[in-house]
């Protein structure tokens, strides 16, 4: 996506003058803004706390324009405005091929108005209606998925920023470390600095900017959306290919006949080929090489060592150390031991001497070739950042004047969620909570009042009988050819995400 025309700058609320109502009106020029619960009174000029709003020659204008999306049209992966010329009617906006996102387009705040965009189109000869806001969230929080094995911390830990906590550290994933940040609790319910900085934090990583974090008890981290996580100053490059275990499965085969056992170094599962299942199936007597921890299954250990930025996310760098013992009657001079990580960014090789020790030696061009296909079957490391926030009164309400109605129709899939135009997971239960990838949402996509908290773009978009059904403000509908197209800010529809009507996105439209 570009960049948008405006960028957040830093979170201030010292200088924020909120001792107006919004029925003051204009004195020396001043207006009170009425898009939040802060009421900033604006000079001529000036923006407001949130550089969302400003006075402009006395009327309160929004800053950063409203976002449509434009479907493409040429096949070629890029959106050509009105290249099918025979078939465009004259129209800016067509319906066929645009979509209106919520970046932009303001609030419902003070809660009882209608949401600032309620758009009328048709698709496939079917009334459609997309109801358009802004959500203010002080219900929101991030998950952070961070591709790696090294520890960044024990679970729980406080996430810190600037010395303030901003989260924790949560449940480990397959080949990720996962973080928990925001949330209400900081964001409002701290100091008023922690709660400043959490915002700062959330803003920053949904759009897609970098932050420096560290974890109590754990590692220093620079996060960013769609970026490899650098942990203790170093960049991660791969996502292990599996456990331990589960890499022996994998490579059993190719290893076979090449070395007589092979050790493959993991903090979750490190995996022991010669007692492994897969060693067996093919034939395979037990080596002799015992290696510490709590053994789980045949060639399964747990707790080999502590966790770390070692082999394997362990804290071990000789990878020798995690052998307890060498069986004199089932190990035999002369064997070979591969020792590997679940990266294949570590490997060693080593021959038993005569005192059945493990002594170094070069290793052979065909298990170089396995490490480095190891190493092709890692994934990039990346950190993916998910925004998670509850649409909760205001957004309903500016929806549907019987807003369990809504909720209704969202879990009944009749009203389809998108957050700039992005898909979302709804999750189940009561609610409508929404959790969506921050690098699917245009560039600069969220926004932010210094209560404090997080403005994110949402729309619901369905029939409209059904809008008409669940009590929707239907005299508030306007069609899309009349909305002022001059000043929108146009970005190109992402041709792996399915169109929010149903089809793909790259789909021929038509008028």
């Amino acid at each position: 996506m570009p960049d948008s025309p405006t960028t957040h700058t830093k979170i201030d609320t010292t200088d924020v003058d909120n001792s107006a109502t919004a029925t003051d009106g204009m004195k020396d020029g001043v207006i009170t803004c009425d898009a939040c619960p802060v009421l900033c009174r604006i000079r001529p000029g000036q923006t407001g706390a949130c550089d969302r709003y400003g006075n402009m020659e006395g009327i309160l204008t929004r800053m950063d324009p409203m976002a449509v999306m434009r479907k493409v049209t040429d096949g070629s992966g890029k959106t050509v405005p009105f290249a099918d010329a025979a078939k465009w009617d004259g129209t800016v906006l067509r319906p066929a091929d645009t979509f209106v996102t919520g970046i932009g387009s303001g609030t419902t705040y003070p809660d009882y108005k209608p949401a600032p965009f309620i758009v009328a189109s048709k698709h496939r000869n079917v009334d459609m209606v997309t109801v358009v806001s802004e959500g203010i969230f002080s219900y929101c929080g991030l998950k952070a998925k961070i591709d790696t094995d090294r520890y960044v911390g024990p679970e729980t830990a406080p996430v810190r920023r600037e010395g303030e906590q901003v989260g924790h550290v949560t449940t480990a994933e397959y080949g990720s470390q996962m973080l928990a940040l925001g949330g209400v609790r900081h964001l409002t319910g701290g100091s008023k600095k922690e709660g400043t900085v959490t915002c700062q934090t959330m803003l920053e990583l949904c759009n897609g900017e970098a932050v420096d974090f560290t974890v109590d008890g754990g590692a220093t981290l620079t996060l960013q959306a769609g970026k490899p996580p650098i942990i203790n100053g170093l960049m991660e490059e791969r996502m292990r290919v599996g456990c331990g275990s589960a890499t022996i499965g994998i490579f059993a085969k190719q290893w076979h006949g090449h070395a007589d056992e092979v050790i493959v170094v993991d903090d979750h599962i490190t995996g022991v080929l010669s007692e492994h299942q897969a060693g067996r199936f093919l034939g395979m007597e037990p080596a002799g090489l015992c290696v510490r921890g709590r053994r789980s299954t045949p060639g399964r250990y747990f707790q080999v060592a502590e966790p770390g930025s070692g082999w394997g996310g362990t804290d071990v760098t000789d990878p020798l150390e995690i052998i307890d013992r060498i069986d004199a009657k089932k190990a035999k001079p002369g064997m070979r031991l591969f020792m590997v990580s679940t990266t294949g960014e570590d490997a060693a090789y080593f021959v038993l001497n005569d005192e059945l020790k493990p002594e170094p030696a070069d290793m052979p061009e065909y298990l170089a070739m396995v490490v480095d296909r190891i190493g092709e079957n890692c994934e990039p490391a990346l950190t993916s950042i998910l925004f998670m926030a509850g649409a909760g009164g205001s957004l309903r309400a500016g929806v549907t004047e019987n807003p369990v109605r809504l909720t209704r129709s969202v879990h009944q899939s009749l009203t389809q969620v998108t957050c700039g135009g992005a898909p979302v997971f709804i999750w189940p239960g009561g609610g409508i909570t929404i959790m969506v990838d921050v690098t699917r949402l245009p560039a600069n996509g969220f926004g932010y009042v210094p209560t404090p908290a997080i403005v994110a773009p949402i729309e619901f978009t369905l029939r409209q009988d059904d809008y008409a059904a669940l009590g929707g403000h239907t005299k508030s509908i306007r069609q899309l050819e009349d909305i002022d197209a001059d000043h929108l800010r146009q970005e190109f529809w992402p041709t792996d995400t399915q169109w929010p009507y149903g089809e793909d996105a790259n789909e021929k439209s038509t008028p």
